[in-house]
């Protein structure tokens, strides 16, 4: 049997979707693309993308030896439309990806045994990738006929929609080619009109200093200010670009069971989760990809998606949290509270707590709060 369909059978035995070959090569747009969105800094803190930009441009300074690169896809779409859960404001928004497992403990393990397998059939050496080393996963992925990047920047397939994990083998071997996709966006800009925080400049282009996936989960410090209501209830990453793809119509549920939602991850209390400890996040989130942002930066988002709920029955937690070891928890507490409570409230809780805050960010919280007069669920 051909070698590539042999590896392709073995693939779906693994539980991946669908399998493209591409030359383990970049091209010069890849490098005019990337130096474009690293000179705009578009990347925000994500400082590693910058340092190895040779390497992501081209698999073959990362590798030299590297011949073909085998992209694989492993669709995760949610049981539900994951845009309901926007209108439940007491409840925290995580994205559907993040629902089960993590998706880098489910697809490394099939891509070592994959590579184990060819390397066993070929004797030429492989490497393997999954969203964590130098690779251009989507552009190969659209060479090696896997699906199109959309104007969201994401790749879409014509029948997984938009909801598909990318694996990498490289691989010694020189294997033919699959032929590349083509894009079918046509002229609808679904994606990019979702957007809460418009952080599409244009379609094709992402500015993550902007987008809420970005914020939640790559950015250190405080939420900035001025996209902090348009997060919502979103407390680790954001599905809007990806729910509204027409492609999705095509889209089934996901057959790999660890990648499905846990029901205490589907609608979590933000009640409950503000008031997580570190030991209470590590165990909760202990298989979730949440695990890797740590606590205080979830309790964070958790905080400003309680400032946005309204609920005035959250003040007392988002006021314990005024005592958290964190300045960057305390900022997020003092941002909350500044949406939860009338003006008068505000100000006494800001005599009460303020002198003491060191914190220069915490501070600028307090200072900010009393600016705008406090919120208004309080007075309500």
């Amino acid at each position: 049997m051909d070698l590539r369909e042999a590896f392709r059978g073995r693939a779906r035995a693994e539980g991946f979707d669908r399998v493209g070959f591409t030359a383990a090569q970049g091209e010069p747009i890849w490098t005019d693309r990337l130096n474009d969105f690293l000179d705009l800094g578009h990347h925000g803190e994500m400082a590693w993308m910058a340092t190895r930009k040779a390497e992501r441009a081209d698999p073959q300074t990362l590798w030299p030896q590297a011949r073909t690169a085998i992209v694989l896809t492993l669709n995760y779409g949610p049981a539900s439309d994951p845009m309901e859960g926007l209108t439940r404001k007491g409840q925290g928004l995580i994205s559907c990806y993040a629902q089960g497992d993590d998706y880098h403990d489910i697809i490394k393990p099939k891509l070592k045994r994959l590579g184990h397998w060819l390397y066993e059939q070929s004797g030429a050496n492989v490497k393997v990738f999954v969203d964590t080393a130098p690779v251009m996963e989507k552009p190969l992925a659209e060479r090696a006929g896997l699906g199109w990047q959309g104007k969201h920047t994401n790749l879409v397939s014509r029948d997984l929609g938009s909801w598909t994990f990318l694996g990498v083998i490289l691989t010694e071997l020189a294997l033919p080619s699959d032929a590349p996709e083509t894009d079918h966006c046509g002229s609808c800009r679904a994606c990019l009109d979702i957007c809460p925080t418009r952080a599409f400049p244009k379609p094709y282009q992402l500015d993550a200093r902007r987008c809420i996936s970005y914020l939640t989960i790559e950015h250190h410090g405080p939420i900035p200010r001025n996209l902090r209501t348009a997060m919502g209830n979103r407390i680790y990453g954001c599905d809007d670009c990806l729910a509204v793809c027409p492609w999705n119509k095509f889209a089934e549920r996901a057959h790999e069971a660890r990648l499905h939602a846990r029901a205490e991850q589907m609608a979590p209390r933000l009640a409950d989760l503000v008031q997580l400890e570190d030991q209470d996040f590590r165990q909760v989130f202990a298989r979730s990809p949440i695990k890797r942002i740590g606590r205080d930066r979830f309790v964070r988002n958790v905080l400003i998606a309680t400032g946005n709920s309204g609920d005035a029955e959250m003040i007392p937690a988002a006021l314990a949290r005024l005592r958290d070891p964190s300045g960057l928890v305390r900022g997020a507490a003092v941002w909350a509270l500044s949406q939860l409570m009338g003006p008068q409230d505000f100000a006494a809780s800001a005599d009460e707590h303020e002198p003491a805050e060191a914190d220069p960010d915490v501070q600028a919280e307090w200072a900010q709060g009393r600016n705008a007069g406090g919120g208004t669920a309080g007075a309500a």
